[in-house]
C-alpha cells in the first residue's frame, strides 16, 4: 500500500461540504444558461440568491425550502443585503442602479412590500450594500465612488410612523474611485475603495483616511468586534494591503501595525471535504504567494476570511497566523454567516461550506452515513484526531462502529489505515475508563459534543430497582447542561437529532437506531407522562369496547334510544366493563366465530353468483343492469365488512332508505365540523328535518345540501381506514372480491340502494352527492380495492373533487405507515430518502412510490418533484398534477424538465405518450403559455395584433409549447392551440399553427405586424407560394411602412432590433427584394410595375437586380458547361 501524506497537527479545522446545493438551484431554474444566479447574501434564517432574470429568492436554511419569490421589473439583480437584526428586511440592488428595500411581513403572515426605491444611483453600478447593525439604514457605494444612506421607516416603529414617511437620501461622501466593499459597527462606517480605506462617524458626520500609503487595485476591510470576554476592549480594523498583507487598525483609525501572510501561505493548501472529490493533500510547500484580497469578512471568533481566484484563506490575525486555505477556484462572491460560507461561482453555482473542528466533521459524516469519506479524513487528519479533545467526539467504540462499515474486499486499504489509527489511541483516564466498565455491561453511551456521556439502559437488562439506583445516582438533563455548557458552534441543527427527548419517546417504541449505542433510554417518563398515558389507554379501551358491545347486542331499532341514555348511564355501562374484561373478551371471540362462518359462506356465494351474471353480455353491455347486479351482491359484502351504517342500510332498498343514508352522510358531515352554532350549519340541519318529512317526494335537497357542504368536509382525511382485512380470507375469494369492489367504485354503486336514487337517468348518484360517498366507500373497503384502477379512475372521474384524491392519499398513507421510507421521512434529508426510494425499486406502476412522492412534496416542496423525474413511468405527469393541484406551476416545472430529459429527437414521443387522455394536450399548453412568460401588453397591442418584434421575447416554456403544438392531432384542437398561442402572444407558435391549418394570408398578417423579414423563410413554407400570395404581401408591406411613417413605433418598450427601415424589417424594398430571389429580377420587375410599387424602390434594389441578372447568367452557363463535359464524357465511354 502506497503511504499517503498525513496533514501536520497543526491543522485541526477543515472545510466540509455536507449538502449539495444543486439540485435546490435546478428547482429555482437558475441551473440554466438563460438564468443564473447573479449575486448571494445570507443571515441566521434566510439565503437570498438575484438572478439575472431579475427575481430575488428567499430560500429558509431551515430545509432549504423557497419561501418567497420577489419580482424586480428594473433589470437583473447585481447586490443583495439581508437585515441581520430584523430578518424582515432585504435590500436590492438592480442593474439599473436602483436600490429596493422589502419588507417581507413574516411576523403577520402578510405579502411582501416595497417600502422604498431609491434612484440615487440610478445609471451607475452599485457596487456594495451593507446594513445599520442597529437602526434600519441601509448603505449603498457605486462605482463611481458615491455612498449613500437610505434611512427606512415602518409600522413597527410605532403609531407616528404607521404613515410611512419617506426620508429622503443621505449622502455620506463621495470617495475618489469605485467603493469596493463596505461595513458598519457601532455607529461607525467603513468604506473601501480602490486606493484607501475611509473611515466614518456617522453620527457626528467625521471622517478619517486610514494610513498614508494608498494602493491600487481591490483591496477589502472589515470590522473586527471585540470578544465576548474582552471586557472593556474596542474592536479592531483590518485592511487589505499588496503583497498579501494587512493593517491591523483601531476604531479610531489608526494603524497599529502591518502583518505580513506572504511566507505563512506556502503551506501546501488542505482539502474540501466533500462527496464530489476524495481528499487528496499533497505534503509539498508550495512558494510564497503575494496575493491581493478583494474581500475581507468576519468569520466566527477571530477569524477573517479571504478569497482570489485561487481559493479560500482563513486567518487568525490577532495571532498572525494562517488558520487553513483550500483551494477553490473561480469564485465570484462569498457570503458568510457565523461559521457558514456560501460561494457563489462564475459559473452561478452555489456551494454550501462549513468551516468546523475535524473531530466535528467526521461525527456528522457518520451520522450522515457517509463512511468512506468519514474514514479517508480520519487518516488524513489522524495527528487531530488522537489529540485528546478529538477522543470526547470520536472515542474507540465509535472509529470501531466506523470500520465495521467499510467493505473489506474492495476497502482493504481504508480499513488498514483504520486499524493504524485505532491502534494508535491511547486509553482515556482512569476515571473515565472505569466508569465506562462499570456500565459496559448494562448500558451503552455516546459522547455529545459538549463531552457528556449520554448512558443508555438496555431493556430488561437490570431490575426496577437497580434502574432506580442509577437514574438517582446520575444527574438530570437539566444539571449536567449546566455542569458543562455545550459548544454552539455549528452543530445546533444535529443536536436536535440525538437529544433525550427523541430518545425517550422513540426508545419506547423500540424502533430508535441511534448510532454506537443500543437505542433504549436509561430514564425513565415522568409521573405525568406516565398517567396521561394510562388516562389514554383506559379511555381508548372504554370508548372501543363500548362499540363494540353496543354492535353486538343492540338491535338497529332500539340503537337510536341506547345512544341517547343520560351520562350516568353511560359511566356504570364503563365500570362494568372494566370490572369484567375477561367476560367481554371472550364473548367478543365467540361472536367473530360465528359471524365468519355464517357471513364469509354466503358472501362466497354471492360472489361467484355475481360473477357469473357479469359475465353475461346482455348484462355486460347494459350499465343500469352491471349496476343492479353489483347492487344485490353490495348487500353481503356489507354485512360481512360494512360499518354500522352501510350494515344497517344493506337490509331495506326502497327510496326511502335510500333517502335516509344520503341524510345520514350529510349529519356525518355536520357532526365532523368542531364549531358550534355556525348559521351554516344550523341551516343545514332546518334542511335536513324538512328532508325528514319529505323524503318520498323531495330527494335533491339531500344530494343538494351534500354539495353545497362539500368545501367544508374532513371527515375522508379524519376517519380511520380498513386497510387489512378483518379476516383471513383465501387467494381466489380475495381475487374475485377485489375485482367487484373495484367495479363498484368504478360504476359508483357505493351502496346497496344508491342506484335507485335516479333511476331514471344512469341508475348512478349524482357527482355532488357522489364523491361523498366515494370518501366513505373508500375508507370502509379499501383492502379490496385495486389500487391501480382506483387512482386511474380518481383522476378521470373525480378530476373537480380534489376530497376524493385526498382520501385515496390517506389511504395509501395509512396502508404504508409503518414503512422504512416513511420513517425515515421524519429525520433524513431528501437525497438520502430519493436514494431509499431507488434502492427498494423497481417500484413497475405501484401507487405505493406515489404516496412516497406525496410525502416528499409536503415536506421539501417544488425541489422534490425534479428528482422524481427518474422514476418515469412509475410515476406520470397525471400523478404529478394531481400532488401539486393547487400550484401549476410546480406541474410545469416537472413536466418540462422530464421532457428535456430525453434526447431531442425522443421528446416528441415521450410526449405524445404523455398525452392521455388527448384533452389534456390544452389543459397543458394553457399553463405553459401563462408562467414566465412575457406580459401580455408588450406582446400584443389594443387592437389584439402582434407588436413589433415581439417574437423576439423569452418564453420560460418555450420548447415544451413548441413540443405540444407539432405533435400531430385533429383539425380542431390544431385552431384551439392557435386560439391560445394568440391570446396569450406566443407568435412563434400561432404563426406555425397557421401554415399548417394553411392560414396563409393570416400568417402573413401577422408577420407584417411583427416587421421582422427573417420570419419569411421557405424552411417552415411561409415564403409566398403564388403570385397572389405576393402582391398580398406587398401590399401589407406598403401599408406596414405607411402606418409606421405616420404613427410612429407602436412598440417604444418592447424589443427592438434597428429601425424601422433595417435590412431585416418588413418594407417594400425589403419584400421586393425577396420577391426578385424567389422568382428572379425578369419576373419580378413586372408585378411591381402592375402593383404601382416601382417609385418606392431604391438605387438599392436596381443594383441587386444586376447583380441576380449577372448571377443567374454565369449559373445558367455553368451549368450549360457541366452538362457538355457529362455528354462528351458519355460519348467517350461509349466509344
Amino acid at each position: 500500500m502506497a503511504s499517503v501524506p498525513i496533514i501536520p497537527d497543526s491543522y485541526n479545522y477543515v472545510l466540509a461540504e455536507f449538502e449539495c446545493l444543486d439540485p435546490l438551484l435546478s428547482a429555482l431554474r437558475l441551473d440554466s444558461s438563460r438564468l443564473k444566479c447573479t449575486c448571494i447574501a445570507v443571515s441566521k434564517r434566510w439565503l437570498a440568491l438575484g438572478s439575472s432574470g431579475g427575481g430575488l429568492n428567499l430560500i429558509q436554511k431551515d430545509g432549504w425550502k423557497q419561501r418567497l419569490f420577489l419580482a424586480h421589473k428594473e433589470g437583473a439583480i447585481s447586490r443583495v443585503a439581508c437585515c441581520l437584526h430584523d430578518e424582515d428586511y432585504v435590500a436590492v440592488a438592480t442593474s439599473q442602479g436602483l436600490v429596493v428595500v422589502w419588507e417581507l411581513n413574516q411576523e403577520r403572515r402578510g405579502k411582501p412590500e416595497r417600502i422604498y426605491v431609491s434612484s440615487e444611483h440610478k445609471g451607475r453600478k452599485v457596487t456594495a450594500l451593507c446594513w445599520d447593525t442597529a437602526a434600519l439604514r441601509v448603505f449603498v457605494g457605486d462605482h463611481v465612488g458615491k455612498v449613500s444612506a437610505i434611512k427606512i421607516n415602518t409600522s413597527k416603529q410605532g403609531k407616528a410612523a404607521a404613515t410611512f414617511v419617506m426620508f429622503p437620501v443621505q449622502i455620506i461622501t463621495t470617495v475618489d474611485s469605485r467603493v469596493v466593499q463596505l461595513d458598519y459597527l457601532d455607529g461607525r462606517l467603513l468604506i473601501s475603495s480602490l486606493t484607501r480605506t475611509y473611515l466614518c462617524d456617522t453620527e457626528r458626520e467625521k471622517f478619517w483616511k486610514i494610513g498614508n500609503k494608498e494602493r491600487d487595485g481591490e483591496f477589502g476591510a472589515c470590522f473586527f468586534p471585540a470578544g465576548k470576554n474582552s471586557g472593556n476592549q474596542q474592536p479592531l480594523i483590518y485592511c487589505a494591503r499588496p503583497g498579501s498583507r494587512m493593517w491591523e487598525v483601531n476604531f479610531d483609525g489608526e494603524v497599529q501595525s502591518t502583518h505580513q501572510f506572504k511566507q505563512l501561505l506556502s503551506s501546501p493548501p488542505l482539502p474540501v471535504v466533500t462527496l464530489r472529490l476524495d481528499p487528496r493533500y499533497t505534503g509539498t510547500s508550495c512558494s510564497p504567494q503575494s496575493l491581493s484580497f478583494p474581500k475581507l469578512l468576519y468569520l466566527t471568533e477571530h477569524c477573517v476570511m479571504t478569497w482570489t481566484e485561487r481559493g479560500i484563506y482563513i486567518f487568525l490575525p490577532q495571532s498572525v497566523q494562517v488558520l487553513l486555505w483550500s483551494e477553490v477556484k473561480d469564485i465570484q462572491d462569498i457570503a458568510v454567516y457565523k461559521s457558514e460560507l456560501f460561494c457563489l461561482h462564475t459559473n452561478g453555482k452555489v456551494v454550501h461550506l462549513s468551516l468546523l473542528l475535524v473531530d466535528r466533521c467526521v461525527e456528522r459524516l457518520i451520522r450522515r452515513g457517509f463512511w468512506t469519506l468519514a474514514a479517508r479524513v480520519c487518516y488524513l487528519f489522524q495527528n487531530s484526531i488522537i489529540s485528546c479533545r478529538a477522543r470526547k467526539n470520536l472515542p474507540p467504540d465509535k472509529l470501531e462502529h466506523l470500520k465495521s462499515q467499510l467493505d473489506a474486499s474492495t476497502q482493504q486499504d481504508l480499513v488498514t489505515q483504520l486499524e493504524e489509527l485505532i491502534s494508535k489511541l491511547e486509553p482515556l483516564d482512569s476515571a473515565c475508563s472505569s466508569r465506562r466498565s462499570s456500565i459496559s455491561s448494562h448500558e451503552s453511551f455516546s459522547v455529545l459534543d459538549s463531552g457528556i456521556y449520554r448512558v443508555i439502559s438496555r431493556r430488561g437488562s437490570q431490575s426496577d430497582e437497580d434502574s432506580c439506583s442509577l437514574h438517582s445516582q446520575t444527574f438530570s438533563e437539566d444539571e449536567r447542561l449546566k455542569e458543562f455548557p455545550v459548544h454552539q458552534e455549528d452543530e445546533q441543527v444535529e443536536l436536535d437529532n440525538v437529544s433525550h427527548a427523541s430518545v425517550t419517546v422513540e426508545a419506547d417504541r423500540n424502533e430508535t437506531f441511534l448510532p454506537f449505542s443500543i437505542p433504549l433510554s436509561f430514564r425513565s417518563p415522568s409521573p405525568l407522562v406516565s398517567l396521561q398515558a394510562v388516562k389514554e389507554s383506559v379511555s381508548s379501551f372504554v370508548r372501543k369496547t363500548t362499540e363494540k358491545i353496543g354492535t353486538l347486542h343492540i338491535s338497529p331499532d332500539t340503537r337510536g334510544r341506547q345512544e341517547a341514555k343520560d351520562e350516568e348511564q353511560l359511566q356504570e355501562l364503563t365500570v362494568n366493563l372494566i370490572a369484567s374484561p375477561q367476560e367481554e373478551k371472550e364473548l367478543e371471540q365467540q361472536s367473530c366465530q360465528l359471524s365468519e362462518e355464517d357471513h364469509l359462506r354466503d358472501l362466497k356465494a354471492a360472489t361467484a353468483e355475481a360473477i357469473t351474471k357479469l359475465q353475461d353480455p346482455l348484462v355486460l353491455l347494459e350499465p343500469q343492469r352491471m349496476r343492479r347486479v353489483l347492487q344485490e351482491w353490495l348487500i353481503y359484502l356489507e354485512e360481512k365488512f360494512g360499518s354500522k351504517e352501510n350494515s344497517t342500510s344493506s337490509i331495506k332498498k326502497s327510496k326511502t332508505v335510500c333517502a335516509e343514508e344520503e341524510r345520514a352522510v350529510l349529519e356525518e358531515n355536520l357532526q365532523l365540523d368542531p364549531t358550534d352554532g355556525d348559521p351554516a350549519d344550523k341551516e343545514q340541519i332546518s334542511i335536513l328535518k324538512d328532508c325528514s318529512e319529505k323524503e318520498n317526494t323531495d330527494e335533491t335537497c339531500v344530494s343538494k345540501n351534500v354539495h353545497e357542504n362539500s368545501t367544508d368536509l374532513k371527515g375522508p382525511l379524519d376517519c380511520c381506514f380498513q386497510v387489512s382485512p378483518p379476516c383471513a380470507i383465501e387467494p381466489d375469494v380475495q381475487k374475485d372480491l377485489v375485482e367487484l369492489t373495484t367495479l363498484c367504485f368504478e360504476l359508483r354503486v357505493f351502496s346497496c340502494g344508491s342506484g335507485e336514487a335516479e333511476e331514471s337517468s344512469d341508475g348512478s348518484l349524482p357527482l355532488a352527492a357522489s364523491w361523498t360517498l366515494a370518501c366513505r366507500f373508500m375508507r370502509s373497503y379499501f383492502f379490496l380495492l385495486d389500487l391501480k384502477r382506483l387512482k386511474q379512475c380518481i383522476i378521470t372521474m373525480y378530476a373537480t373533487t380534489p376530497n376524493v384524491w385526498e382520501t385515496y392519499i390517506a389511504g395509501l398513507k395509512e396502508l404504508t405507515c409503518h414503512s422504512p421510507v416513511a420513517l425515515a421521512m421524519e429525520n433524513e434529508d431528501m437525497l438520502k430518502i430519493l436514494k431509499q426510494l431507488h434502492d427498494l425499486g423497481p417500484w413497475d406502476d405501484s401507487p405505493l412510490l406515489l404516496v412516497h412522492a406525496q410525502r416528499l412534496y409536503e415536506k421539501f416542496g417544488e425541489i422534490a418533484l425534479r428528482p422524481l423525474i427518474k422514476f418515469h413511468p412509475s410515476i406520470l405527469p397525471s400523478d404529478i398534477k394531481q400532488l401539486c393541484r393547487n400550484d401549476p406551476a410546480h406541474f410545469l416545472a416537472y413536466l418540462d424538465s422530464l421532457v428535456k430529459s430525453k434526447p431531442e429527437d425522443k421528446r416528441s414521443s415521450l410526449l405524445r405518450s404523455l398525452l392521455q387522455p388527448e384533452s389534456v394536450r390544452l389543459d397543458w399548453l394553457c399553463l405553459a403559455v401563462s408562467h414566465d412568460a412575457p406580459q401580455r401588453a408588450n406582446t400584443v397591442d389594443a387592437e389584439g395584433n402582434p407588436r413589433p418584434r415581439s417574437h423576439l421575447f423569452t418564453w420560460g416554456y418555450s420548447q415544451l409549447i413548441l413540443l405540444l403544438i407539432k405533435l400531430p392531432a385533429d383539425f380542431v384542437t390544431k385552431e384551439k392551440m392557435a386560439d391560445i398561442c394568440k391570446s396569450h402572444g406566443f407568435w412563434p407558435g400561432y404563426l406555425f399553427l397557421c401554415l399548417e391549418l394553411d392560414r396563409r394570408i393570416e400568417a402573413f398578417t401577422n408577420i407584417a405586424h411583427l416587421d421582422d423579414l427573417s420570419l419569411l423563410n421557405g424552411e417552415d413554407g411561409s415564403i409566398p407560394e403564388t403570385i397572389e400570395e405576393w402582391k398580398f404581401l406587398l401590399h401589407l408591406a406598403q401599408n406596414h411602412s405607411t402606418a409606421i411613417h405616420h404613427h410612429g413605433p407602436q412598440n417604444g418598450n418592447a424589443v427592438s432590433n434597428g429601425s424601422s427601415s433595417g435590412p431585416d424589417c418588413i418594407t417594400v424594398e425589403n419584400v421586393a427584394l425577396l420577391l426578385a430571389k424567389a422568382i428572379g429580377p425578369n419576373r419580378a420587375l413586372p408585378l411591381l410595375q402592375e402593383c404601382g410599387l416601382t417609385l418606392e424602390l431604391s438605387e438599392r434594389f436596381t443594383g441587386v437586380c444586376e447583380i441576380l441578372r449577372i448571377a443567374e447568367k454565369r449559373q445558367r452557363a455553368l451549368i450549360q458547361s457541366m452538362l457538355e463535359r457529362c455528354d462528351r464524357f458519355l460519348w467517350s465511354q461509349q466509344a
